[in-house]
């Protein structure tokens, strides 16, 4: 990979650099709206923060020990990494040319060859599902966890009515701390990076050396379970994927991020890639530490609580230290739902910047005190709520909304990868690239995401019913068959892909204006 385009001379936090970061966003058509004050580091801080292995891995823990067990997970998290990776370095390719908020839906318009408006809003709605459904998914998470320790501690009964509450009180929480804390979602964004990785490390030490004993080898890599009520193996095991794609999603924060990161073209390529090596490592430490750590097996890991991660540390290190260690965990994942309402509002924003949002005049509204996108923000919250609300009576709710997520940022972040393939030396690299490995890394990056697409939109239990059901088909078939119906009934006709804000000189009119503000 070679950032060869970059004076050695200067770092991402150089006045020269931030010259150049608005001039090749206003070559991209945009103003310097929001305020460019991150660092290479924050960029970074970002998406491994949504990413939190502390929330994805924990939380599907349960859903993993049924659908392969031990040897699923432990060997499906290195195998689904290496196409992560894959997908991660197509994308970071494709960033450094196009460092903007749009990200995804930006990169397709310019990529494609023909038709370019319709790769832009398919891209772009893809991308705003899974967003919402990803966002949906950490801080449902976070709300489990939340719930598992209030009952441990207080008797709040973990219902699933408890639980949606307190995931309606988290969004809000994490809303405003968007909209009147920006300076401090920053500074909690870096201590998110720390609390993670000293956070595993404290849990796989405590679960190390305080319990008196601990699962063999061939339980933790070895031992495979399937409570699906599916007979084949092979299936369950692919299922079982789910926990390890679902965890490594949310990496396209950092290309969400650039408008506001300084170095952009080299800081979010890095942002996204090292996001991703950085968590697979911790990621597996965790699951190995965690699936040694059970104590008295026998045949599945229940809660009274709903949360399996909870009884583990409970049975290995007693109830005091247990909470202690569950409380880390709900820290992480309250992290990381900050995290993903930022970034997803970021891309709210540039999407309706272009126009392809119902009311985008309102979602993309600055705020100009603190120049962020104030009005996307409580988007992004109040459409996670309402992709969560099913909890409530389909106990596959958690499931279906993480099969949403992988489904929706998946397809989303392969489309621009797969138009910089088709492109071939029609491409014009930015400072980071791959070079000559750039088309083989982004066809098997392709061909993996189409894999992952129809896998998980299949069921995960049998029989099917209405409670069991996976929804991730029926909830694309609502957003996305609307989208497809507004492109033909009408958007076709208008929406022509990003748009230019304007000349040289409007350009600085808006700039000024903010200034002044």
């Amino acid at each position: 990979m070679s950032t060869s385009g970059k004076s050695t001379s200067e770092t991402p936090d150089t006045p020269a650099d931030s010259d150049s970061d608005e001039a090749r966003l206003h070559s991209l058509g945009y103003a310097q709206e929001l305020r460019r004050s991150l660092s290479g580091f924050s960029n970074f801080a970002v998406s491994f923060t949504i990413i939190s292995i502390l929330s994805g891995c924990l939380t599907l823990y349960g859903f993993g020990m049924k659908t392969g067990g031990p040897a699923a997970m432990i060997w499906g998290w290195p195998l689904v990494g290496v196409f992560v990776v894959l997908v991660g370095l197509g994308m970071a390719e494709v960033c450094s040319s196009y460092p903007t908020a749009g990200g995804l839906y930006y990169w397709a318009a310019k990529l494609a060859k023909r038709n370019a408006p319709a790769w832009a809003w398919f891209t772009g709605w893809f991308n705003l599902v899974g967003q919402v459904a990803v966002t949906a998914g950490i801080d449902f998470g976070a709300a489990l966890f939340l719930n598992a320790f209030l009952d441990l501690q207080f008797g709040f009964a973990a219902t699933p009515g408890h639980t949606v509450l307190l995931l309606a009180i988290i969004l809000l929480a994490h809303a405003l701390l968007n909209t009147f804390g920006v300076r401090v979602v920053a500074i909690l964004n870096t201590v998110s990076v720390w609390w993670h990785l000293l956070g595993v490390l404290a849990i796989v030490i405590v679960l190390a050396v305080v319990p008196d004993k601990h699962q063999d080898a061939s339980f933790v890599f070895g031992e495979f379970v399937n409570q699906t009520g599916w007979s084949s193996p092979v299936y369950v095991f692919l299922i079982g994927l789910l926990l390890a794609q679902y965890t490594l999603t949310g990496y396209d924060a950092s290309a969400h991020m650039t408008e506001e990161t300084r170095g952009a073209a080299v800081a979010g390529p890095r942002g996204i890639v090292m996001s991703i090596l950085v968590s697979l490592a911790a990621g597996w430490v965790l699951l190995i530490g965690l699936t040694f750590a059970i104590q008295d097996y026998d045949g599945a890991v229940n809660s009274a609580t709903g949360v399996p991660p909870a009884q583990v540390f409970i049975d290995a290190v007693g109830l005091a230290t247990g909470k202690v260690l569950l409380l880390i965990c709900v820290g992480a994942q309250l992290f990381c739902g900050m995290a993903a309402v930022t970034g997803n509002s970021r891309m709210i924003y540039a999407f309706a910047r272009d126009g392809a949002i119902p009311g985008s005049r309102v979602w993309h509204r600055i705020n100009k005190r603190t120049r962020t996108p104030t009005n996307s923000v409580w988007l992004a919250a109040v459409g996670a709520f309402l992709l969560a609300v099913p909890y409530l009576w389909s106990y596959t709710a958690y499931a279906a909304v993480t099969s949403i997520a992988v489904v929706g940022l998946y397809t989303a972040y392969v489309i621009p990868i797969f138009l910089r393939v088709r492109a071939g030396d029609d491409f014009t690299p930015g400072p980071w690239h791959l070079g000559r490995w750039g088309r083989p890394i982004g066809t098997i990056a392709t061909i993996w995401v189409g894999f992952i697409f129809v896998l998980f939109m299949l069921p995960q239990v049998y029989p099917v019913t209405w409670d069991s059901l996976n929804y991730t088909p029926i909830a694309f078939a609502v957003v996305l068959g609307g989208a497809a119906l507004w492109w033909i009934v009408s958007a076709r006709k208008w929406f022509t892909g990003p748009k230019v804000q304007g000349s040289a000189a409007e350009l600085a009119a808006v700039e000024r204006d903010l200034a002044e503000s």
